[in-house]
């Protein structure tokens, strides 16, 4: 089914279907990938591929636009709206010195919430409302729903990753209700030769729980496997890659991967990624579950909460943020 050097492929239709058995054995090949590789391709998830054309195609829009109307939503502190070109150095990789900025551009787009939300009323960090590009007819309609379809793909994958863990099924229902979420809608310009030390995405692992990354068929992204190898998974125009990050690694004490990932876009035209990041909610402490601590194991990480690991992540990797010009301009 898989091994350290290949990225397994799994199949949800029979567990969507509700097969008797298919939840147990898909769980069994999600722990395989998990403590394997720490990435596997998911098939006949339910999400149609028009949808997926179509989110694509309102990412290049988006990117299509001025960069001062682009400019108009810079991304804040939230952690929403539009990141420009090198707008972000990956100083948090665990995985190699990170020096230059990131070649990339993107969009980040969190749960809609309305602006009298008594969280977005509040201030409260990482829960506000989305900044969202003027005259652009259809864009937030579209995006939205994608992230909608998005939540409950990981809705229907969080009671696997229960399984894999020896826990109850519904172990995560409470964690993953109102779950925390970032579409992230990048553009990679081609590059045909950047230096070593440059990249459109530098190596680096996800903070999130699970990362579902949309089917793509331009390559151009790698992974580290544990014998320290970067391998190439294949690109794909219907399966979704998904992925564990840093926060999935505190819930599992690092039994399951988090594994080094990087991104350069040598196919000669442009690339976009579309990267589904997903967490607990922002109320629910982080810490590792019980099937994963004993007392020849004990608990690798302190508890922590979403809002304040990534208001530290933040403050170390968006250089925008960190500009006293920028922030002048408020």
């Amino acid at each position: 089914m898989s091994d350290t050097e290949t990225v397994p492929v799994i199949d949800l239709g029979p567990y969507l279907a509700g097969e008797p058995g298919a939840r147990e054995r898909i769980a069994q090949e999600l722990h395989l990938a998990l403590t394997s590789i720490g990435f596997y391709f998911i098939v006949n998830h339910g999400v149609p591929e028009s949808q997926v054309r179509g989110i694509y195609a309102e990412a290049a829009r988006f990117h299509a636009l001025p960069l001062e109307r682009k400019m108009q939503i810079r991304i804040d502190r939230h952690n929403v709206g539009y990141l420009p070109m090198r707008g972000d150095t990956l100083r948090t990789s665990v995985v190699q010195t990170v020096t230059k900025a990131n070649l990339n551009e993107a969009l980040f787009v969190a749960r809609d919430l309305p602006p009298d939300h008594p969280d977005v009323a509040a201030g409260r960090h990482f829960r506000s409302a989305n900044q969202w590009p003027a005259d652009l007819p259809g864009f937030r309609e579209t995006v939205a729903a994608y992230c909608d379809a998005m939540e409950r793909l990981a809705q229907k994958l969080v009671p696997l990753y229960a399984l894999a863990l020896g826990l109850p099924v519904a172990y995560f229902d409470g964690p993953f209700r109102d779950c925390q979420y970032k579409l992230r809608m990048t553009h990679y310009p081609s590059v045909e030769a950047p230096p070593d030390d440059e990249f459109g995405i530098a190596p680096h692992t996800d903070t999130s729980f699970l990362t579902l990354l949309a089917p793509n068929e331009v390559p151009g992204l790698s992974i580290r496997t544990q014998s320290g190898q970067w391998i190439s998974p294949p690109a794909s125009a219907k399966a979704y890659l998904v992925n564990g990050g840093q926060l999935l690694q505190r819930w599992t004490n690092d039994f399951f991967l988090a594994t080094p990932h990087r991104a350069v876009n040598r196919s000669g035209g442009e690339r976009y990624a579309l990267a589904f990041f997903c967490d607990s909610n922002i109320e629910w402490p982080v810490a590792a579950v019980p099937t994963t601590v004993g007392p020849d194991r004990p608990p690798k990480y302190p508890t922590t909460w979403y809002t304040e690991y990534m208001a530290l992540y933040q403050k170390r990797t968006y250089d925008l943020l960190n500009d006293p010009s920028q922030q002048a301009a408020e």
